[in-house]
């Protein structure tokens, strides 16, 4: 049967085009050994991912999530525009999800950023570090089909990272009467304790109603509290929080840094000084260190999250003490044990990699199954080469004599029929280390605690309303946050 001829020009550039990718019949099969094409392929292979320990100060962003403006643009298009967007619902600030897609889907891009400020003044910040597959996108329709769910968190951040690259401020409501005709309970002085995400979250919306006298108190010289100094760098950018920080000073909030609760001040002084209301947003910033790592420090090679973190940060964030002659970063070797398996755990782990270590193993008394922390936090260890400790316990610290770290005994943890965790005292392991970075969770000390009174604590967080956020003792003090137990920042500061 004589071959097709083209029938037009088009068919006919086709068939030179198909001559130009493949210029001659090729009448055998190649034959290339698989050693030799193993060691080819490293020579091109682009997602292969870098070991953890060839990461040394190197604290650039590695999200995987974030888009720029032709992805988010084709990203957006995607959404299905659900009337009863699920979503919406599982997002803890309540943000229109879908309304914000649609205007990126337009190119309308202040559109979408002035619908995420309006219900999350810390939307930036939610943008690049929120968990959310556990909630938007766990919710999102599309997650069964082909191309999987939307990624909500690279179009939120894409789009307010957009609008802060317009440098337009926040304004004072147009609608509200001018300052001096407000009417006397607009006028009230009103005091925030801690200029994080709760805290600045409380101050914008205060701002927004037309309150005038709002005076937030920082203890460090920088705002942003735990998106500052806990989250590092290579997640969320410390210029992208104080940004927002700026927003609110748009709107009047005076910032006084440098003011710590307990030893500048405390609630009932700032209630002496004149203040009708005060919100404490001061997180939980001591760790919990359990019995067995009672006195030791970093001269041992011990450090918490609260303690190793927080360095990390101001060693190589902008806006904080870097490079200022704060604190040097913590010079790590060898082989790091980090105790946890939350979000601050593999924060930990990560930071560990850049600064120095060569080996972290994660160790937890859970399952790999049972974690706490997100899918995105638990792959992004596992592609710089983490290693894994399920069902531990730590049980001993062992030391040489000079007291450095050299090991960690721990029992080996069991699981019973109705998934209740217990301790076989029977079993255990010693892992050789040279560090150990503890993320066992927070709480709030007995003098901080104090220096909130008259407001209640139990368990290191505070009591409060859950539905109004004040305290059960004082109808006038409020709390939010970490403080009394909101969930995961810097969505749960809302």
């Amino acid at each position: 049967m004589p071959a097709k001829k083209p029938t037009n020009a088009r068919e006919l550039l086709d068939d030179i085009e198909m001559l130009g990718l493949n210029p001659k019949v090729q009448h055998f099969a190649s034959l290339r050994p698989t050693p030799v094409q193993r060691e080819e392929k490293k020579k091109w292979k682009r997602n292969q991912h870098q070991p953890g320990n060839m990461l040394e100060n190197d604290f650039r962003d590695v999200k995987p999530h974030v888009l720029g403006a032709k992805g988010a643009v084709y990203e957006a298009m995607r959404c299905l525009k659900c009337a009863d967007a699920p979503c919406q619902k599982g997002c803890p600030t309540s943000i229109d999800i879908k309304m914000f897609i649609q205007c990126i889907a337009s190119e309308n891009y202040y559109g979408a950023a002035k619908i995420i400020f309006s219900d999350n003044p810390v939307g930036l910040s939610c943008g690049h570090v929120c968990p959310t597959a556990d909630l938007c996108v766990g919710g999102c329709n599309l997650a069964g089909a082909e191309q999987g769910a939307i990624n909500i968190g690279g179009l939120q951040a894409f789009a307010t990272d957009t609008f802060r690259r317009m440098k337009i401020p926040q304004i004072r409501n147009p609608a509200l009467p001018p300052k001096d005709q407000m009417p006397a309970a607009f006028n009230r002085k009103v005091a925030i304790i801690g200029a994080g995400p709760a805290g600045v979250s409380c101050a914008t919306f205060l701002g927004r109603l037309g309150y005038n006298h709002i005076d937030v108190f920082e203890a460090k010289p920088y705002s942003g509290g735990l998106s500052t100094i806990e989250i590092p760098q290579y997640r969320l950018d410390s210029e992208q929080v104080m940004w927002e920080t700026s927003l609110m000073e748009d709107l009047g909030a005076k910032v006084h840094y440098n003011k710590a609760l307990g030893r500048d001040f405390t609630v009932e002084s700032l209630k002496k000084d004149g203040y009708d209301a005060v919100f404490s947003g001061v997180g939980l910033p001591s760790a919990k260190i359990i019995p067995e790592f009672e006195g030791l420090t970093a001269e041992h090679g011990f450090y918490t999250s609260k303690s190793f973190l927080p360095t990390v940060s101001e060693t190589t964030k902008k806006g904080c003490a870097c490079g200022t002659g704060g604190p040097s970063m913590p010079k790590l070797h060898g082989k790091v044990i980090v105790l946890g398996a939350g979000d601050t755990a593999f924060d930990c782990t990560g930071s560990a990699f850049r600064c120095g270590a060569s080996r972290v193993l994660v160790t937890f008394r859970r399952s790999l199954a049972d974690m706490r922390a997100v899918d995105e936090e638990f792959e992004m260890a596992r592609c710089e080469k983490a290693e894994f400790l399920p069902y531990a316990l730590p049980k001993r610290v062992m030391r040489n004599e000079a007291g450095r770290i050299t090991g960690l005994e721990l029992y080996k943890m069991d699981r019973d029929d109705e998934g209740n965790y217990f301790k076989d005292e029977e079993q255990t392991m010693t892992v050789k280390c040279d560090f150990i970075i503890s993320a066992f969770g927070s709480t709030t000390a007995e003098e901080l605690q104090a220096a909130h009174a008259p407001m209640t604590f139990k368990w290191g967080n505070a009591v409060v309303d859950k539905s109004t956020g004040a305290s059960t003792a004082a109808p006038w003090l409020f709390g939010g946050g970490d403080l009394i137990g909101s969930g995961p920042p810097p969505a749960g500061a809302n």
